[in-house]
């Protein structure tokens, strides 16, 4: 009897593994991604059917479909009547894909590591009269996610409305009295995740965005969470270098229209939303929204939009170099062209596996021409981008497959003469304190740790 349930089971498994890898064969977004899972689920499905349950499926199905109900029309004008129309036509397919124009007029404040960018944040969103929009991946009960925790019940008690979004899998470890003591104290805070049974344990589709909005009128985008380890306070990756930025304009009221996105997505209602009022900056600005709900790869497309874009210097700083063949091949025509191509990685993981695949991928950069450093003081997490003189953009976006595909993304293309050039002084400190990685990097490792990291970049449509 024992073995009849037995083989039972194991027949059952291998049918469910037949049925699952015709899925994967469908669906799979590459070849080799669908030769992967299909093999180990036709050969070893009681191995592989767990895994493709919280990692095969690539699409946010019922966000796709309100997602593209709610899109604007990618055939709207590329620049509104307030923006250059000039500087951010070499962008027109970024603003056709996003379906929504440049925007003229911005105020913009580039805020370099933690402290200067959460004294900024915490100072604009102790200002709040009406309304808060706060969303970020991680969110720590230590010293920094307890102030946050303060302020906003602070402000929730003067009568301010707060919204607050976090991903469920980035902040694994928040404790339920977190959460608890900012409902009890009038925050509207919410996990986000699916409401399939199956996606609700999805390890993909997560919500990477940092976004904080304050009354309708002041906005913050880039890499960082809340946590102490953003403050440089958690060795051994301090000092933590990252990069925020502060947006005043009308594209405000886009980063409103996102977070609203979001926030219906998991509570089916709207957030408090506020008009932008007018502002008297230079700068052109475009916000850049990017997820699997989305019909193309809309971050993977970003960036070899803007590097094609090139005609100078493409800098780039990512924690996570993984690019994909569109990127890569973007980046080695960029060489070609003559243009400076310089990428800013870390020197210290924080990843293992990320970092012997980002080591393997210098490694074949440097040889297409492609300039690699590794920052050396502390961890690098910035996302930043700097595209010749006039163009530059901030976010959440890093080059790997997690960003091109499978997170939910957020960056602010912003060409402006003025702040691509803080953007570009910026980064020359960045690279003063970053070593020029050379051949002998990957030539001299060890031979197993050169298999470790060939081994990783099979990996690469995970990492």
């Amino acid at each position: 009897m024992t073995v009849s349930v037995l083989t039972a089971s194991i027949l059952l498994l291998h049918l469910l593994g037949i049925f699952a890898a015709m899925h994967a064969v469908m669906h799979t977004r590459t070849p080799q991604g669908a030769i992967g899972w299909a093999l180990g689920l036709l050969l070893l499905p009681y191995v592989t059917l767990l895994p493709y349950l919280y990692l095969g499926s690539i699409r946010f199905r019922g966000y796709l479909t309100r997602h593209q109900a709610r899109l604007p029309s990618s055939s709207q004008a590329n620049v509104d009547e307030n923006a250059s129309a000039a500087g951010c036509a070499r962008f027109a397919a970024v603003s056709a894909l996003q379906g929504r124009p440049f925007r003229g007029r911005h105020r913009l404040r580039l805020l370099i590591d933690g402290e200067a960018a959460f004294d900024a944040m915490l100072a604009a969103m102790a200002a709040a009269e009406h309304c808060l929009l706060v969303q970020f991946f991680i969110f720590h009960d230590d010293n920094l996610g307890r102030r946050v925790q303060q302020l906003l019940l602070q402000r929730a008690a003067a009568g301010v409305r707060v919204c607050v979004l976090f991903d469920g899998v980035g902040s694994h470890d928040l404790p339920g009295h977190y959460v608890d003591t900012l409902r009890a104290g009038g925050v509207a805070i919410h996990p986000f995740a699916t409401r399939r049974w199956r996606n609700r344990f999805q390890l993909n589709f997560r919500n990477h965005r940092k976004i904080v909005v304050v009354d309708g009128a002041c906005a913050f985008v880039g890499g960082l969470n809340v946590g102490d380890e953003y403050l440089g306070l958690k060795p051994p990756l301090a000092p933590w270098r990252d990069t925020q930025l502060e947006l005043r304009g009308p594209v405000v009221t886009d980063l409103q229209q996102l977070f609203a996105e979001d926030w219906q997505w998991i509570t089916g209602a709207p957030p408090p939303l506020l008009p932008s009022p007018p502002c008297d900056g230079d700068a052109d600005a475009l916000i850049v929204a990017s997820g699997p709900a989305d019909a193309q790869e809309t971050c993977s497309l970003f960036f070899t939009a803007a590097i094609n874009a090139a005609r100078e210097r493409v800098w780039l700083s990512t924690p996570y170099f993984v690019p994909d063949h569109a990127v890569l091949a973007a980046l080695r025509l960029a060489v070609l062209r003559g243009v400076d191509v310089r990428v800013l990685i870390p020197a210290r993981p924080d990843h293992r596996t990320v970092f012997l695949a980002t080591t393997l991928h210098a490694h074949h950069a440097l040889r297409a021409g492609i300039r690699m450093f590794r920052y050396q003081p502390g961890f690098l997490h910035q996302k930043a981008l700097l595209i010749d003189n006039d163009s530059a953009a901030i976010g959440s976006m890093n080059l790997d497959s997690r960003s091109f595909r499978l997170n939910f993304e957020v960056n602010a293309l912003v060409v402006d003469r003025a702040f691509a050039g803080e953007v570009a002084t910026m980064l020359t400190a960045d690279f003063s304190r970053a070593r020029a990685i050379d051949e002998r990097e990957y030539l001299d490792a060890p031979y197993l740790r050169r298999v470790a990291m060939h081994v990783a970049r099979l990996f690469d449509p995970l990492l």
